[in-house]
């Protein structure tokens, strides 16, 4: 099973960060020393994906623009003698082959990767969600894309979350076929302790089959009436294997602030370049708390 092809739902309004998301796109919010996006993108190029189709909507142009090129601006830092910068610039230009379509309509997640149809036509495709970064030793789409093809399945990333939230995630039912990989059977999203089908929660990260398309333009509305993805999953667990792997590494939802927050210290923490100076600041702050 080659997948070439990832898409990224960005069409959301971003409302669990206003205002700061008010004019500036939560994917492109800087985290270190790149806009959140780009994380999710290295990922999906790292796992051997090639074309990538990022679902905006009107109020998200800055995405289109910072993966162009900008020979002006490279121009002038060479000039200046600011080559590092310059390769930086032009490296988030090079990374993939991105294409752009608009969700002209706020219908759901379902609705974005449903407007994906025509860009990947008739083989399977990665799904990322554009405000969850991982922190992985191997890209946890990577770890998604050797599982199906294990298993000639579709599958999706999960991991296990407390009662308390398992409310805000998609539970799905599984059984064991080996070591954090499992069987699909059924899911439901956002459901109350007591409606749960286990607490292994989808975090972002799908591999799907082309069969998905039909499904979702055929489900209806559902929570928050709208068209949920996790709908369509459950039709497409059912027509055609899938299974969840329990994927290695850190999730962040940087859509939220704490998440952002947390994602922003490790990954400075991680960085060669001010991971000592972060390292130092964090030690003298705790001092005084």
């Amino acid at each position: 099973m080659k997948v070439r092809k990832a898409v990224i739902p960005a069409a959301g309004l971003g409302t669990r960060m206003l205002p700061a998301t008010k004019t500036v796109p939560k994917e492109m919010l800087p985290m270190v020393d790149k806009p959140v996006i780009q994380y999710i993108i290295e990922e999906a190029v790292a796992s051997g994906i090639e074309d990538i189709l990022i679902v905006t909507n009107r109020a998200k142009s800055a995405m289109d623009d910072y993966f162009d090129y900008y020979p002006e601006l490279e121009e002038r830092l060479l000039r200046n003698g600011r080559e590092q910068e310059a390769a930086a610039v032009r490296y988030a230009a090079d990374l993939a082959n991105i294409f752009y379509v608009r969700q002209k309509e706020t219908k759901g997640v379902g609705h974005a990767i449903w407007r994906a149809k025509r860009f990947v036509g008739n083989e399977p495709f990665a799904v990322l969600l554009g405000d969850d970064i991982m922190r992985a030793e191997t890209p946890v789409l990577k770890q998604l894309i050797d599982a199906a093809e294990k298993y000639g399945a579709s599958a999706v990333g999960v991991q296990t979350v407390d009662d308390c939230v398992i409310s805000k995630y998609s539970s799905v039912k599984v059984s064991p076929l080996e070591e954090r990989i499992y069987k699909v059977s059924d899911m439901n999203e956002k459901p109350r302790p007591e409606e749960k089908f286990s607490n292994y929660a989808i975090l972002g990260r799908y591999l799907l089959s082309p069969e998905i398309f039909d499904i979702l333009e055929n489900t209806p509305p559902g929570y928050g009436g709208e068209i949920q993805l996790t709908d369509g999953l459950k039709q497409l667990c059912r027509k055609s294997p899938m299974i969840a792997v329990d994927f290695e590494g850190r999730r962040y939802d940087t859509g939220n602030l704490r998440g952002f927050l947390e994602a922003t210290i490790d990954f400075a923490l991680d960085s060669r370049e001010i991971g000592p100076w972060m390292r130092a600041f964090i030690k003298e702050k705790a001092k005084t708390l």
